[in-house]
């Protein structure tokens, strides 16, 4: 029996049932890796020894009665992640030999947790991009269409799922980056509320782990199945104990509804900023028509939804307002005269990234504040909506394109060419307030490629976007193999 495409769920309770063991799974994640990854290249550091050793010791504890809930199930992590032992590069030539000696503490959950980790997934150079290519361990492959891109900056791990190596991936997102992947190859991902996960170890090479609150990014769930991301979520949530002095179990609160037709739910496809392609306005006009069909209230415009246009920009600047903080003094000031000289009516999402990079503190407060009334809008949306559904990108995955300027390179959206960055404008629109987003897949483009959409909804209540997931799942369909 094929194990490799099955879920998390389904390999536990046969694991339980005694129908397989976790070394039969795991030989079986390693054998389809060590067959298929030449073609799409997307596990860039192999851990398979280690893998073998955590897969008997997950056996030998199911047969002393044990049952945690990922144990013996096979997984990957996103290169990003320390995995003591393993190098951590994030993708950038000189760490090549950075090898960190304590695992990341989601790391630690997961093998708390029992599961059995194959190895890492390859990224962009420095998590930088919508593509996973680097010089150390070369490009990955959308496993649909090998011409196109997996995604980034968990294009690995995305594609990891996508072709069956490993059940379940965890990745990171502050502009999309478990979302768009995740839409690109067909699979799911969650953004978690900012905050929610603890992220300590998925840190910059040779910098100290420390349980840093990071202003937009993320970590999170990846999973083949909307019911897998939740277990997985479940397993990855909660403070990082450095934090508390001791280990902390939160209980996320329910979801709102069970049903369908109890959920409300707001659904947007036009952006002030950039269009939706037609594959993409597709995919969430598919979900729509399932919300109604199931007898859910759905609506396509409110006055309670935030401004998007100024989302979008007050995202463009805090994205890159980190974005210089190593530059030279010399290439920093460049950037200053260049800001300077911007017209006062520039309202471009390119002025917003270059007004982004020199914000002042004053000014960086000024935009937080502007972020904080934003928040108060979504509060006041969310009491009379449960998810709002809307595009990832306006385009499924994209021919593989490595020019080294992304600030030059252009998106493709039906025949017309928009500046690359302006797509991540929905991606933004969950993360600039801290909100979560669950990704799913809605089915094939006329290219016979993955369309995802996302599922946002009220901070702290994930369950709720997550069961919607699950409704969705049973009523369009998920995740397939790849054709």
């Amino acid at each position: 029996m094929d194990w490799n495409f099955r879920t998390a769920e389904e390999l536990t309770a046969a694991m339980r049932a005694g129908v397989v063991t976790s070394v039969e799974l795991t030989e079986e994640a390693i054998a389809g890796i060590e067959r298929d990854d030449k073609a799409i290249n997307a596990i860039c550091v192999r851990d398979f020894d280690r893998a073998r050793i955590a897969a008997r010791v997950a056996d030998e504890a199911r047969a002393r009665g044990e049952d945690r809930p990922l144990l013996g199930v096979p997984v990957t992590v996103k290169e990003c992640y320390d995995v003591a032992g393993l190098p951590t590069t994030w993708g950038m030539p000189q760490y090549r030999d950075y090898v960190p000696g304590e695992d990341a503490v989601q790391v630690s959950r997961l093998r708390a947790a029992g599961a059995v980790v194959l190895g890492k997934t390859n990224v962009p150079v420095g998590l930088q991009g919508l593509q996973s290519s680097n010089e150390l361990y070369g490009t990955t492959n959308n496993p649909w269409d090998h011409a196109r891109t997996s995604g980034g900056s968990s294009g690995g791990s995305a594609a990891a799922l996508a072709t069956g190596f490993g059940v379940l991936s965890i990745g990171s997102d502050i502009a999309g980056s478990l979302r768009t992947p995740a839409h690109f190859c067909g699979v799911y991902g969650h953004k978690p509320t900012l905050g929610l996960v603890a992220n300590r170890g998925m840190v910059l090479p040779t910098e100290p782990a420390l349980p840093v609150d990071l202003d937009l990014a993320v970590v999170g769930p990846m999973a083949r199945s909307a019911r897998d991301l939740r277990l997985l979520l479940d397993v990855m949530a909660g403070p990082d104990p450095l934090t508390l002095g001791v280990a902390y179990d939160l209980a996320l609160p329910a979801a709102r509804h069970e049903r369908l037709s109890d959920f409300r739910v707001l659904v947007l496809d036009e952006h002030p900023f950039i269009p939706t392609g037609s594959a993409v306005r597709a995919g969430v006009n598919r979900v729509a028509e399932a919300l109604v069909d199931g007898g859910a209230r759905v609506e396509r415009r409110t006055p309670l939804l935030p401004d998007l246009a100024e989302a979008a920009t007050l995202y463009t600047q805090l994205l890159f307002s980190g974005s210089v903080a190593r530059f030279p003094v010399e290439a920093y000031e460049q950037l200053q005269v260049r800001a300077a000289g911007l017209s006062e009516d520039d309202r471009s999402l390119d002025a917003a990234r270059l007004r982004g990079m020199v914000l002042s503190h004053r000014d960086w407060l000024a935009v937080n504040h502007r972020r904080e009334l934003h928040r108060h809008g979504w509060r006041r949306l969310f009491a009379e909506y449960d998810v709002v559904v809307c595009p990832i990108t306006p385009t499924p995955a994209f021919p593989h394109d490595h020019n080294p300027d992304l600030l030059a390179c252009r998106i493709d959206i039906d025949g017309v060419e928009y500046p690359f960055f302006d797509q991540l404008v929905w991606a933004g629109l969950a993360t600039m307030p801290g909100l979560p987003a669950t990704a799913i897949p809605t089915g094939l483009s006329p290219e016979g490629v993955p369309v995802g959409v996302q599922l946002i909804g009220p901070m702290f209540e994930d369950h709720t976007p997550l069961r919607l997931a699950e409704l969705l799942e049973q009523a369009i369909g998920g995740f397939q193999p790849p054709q």
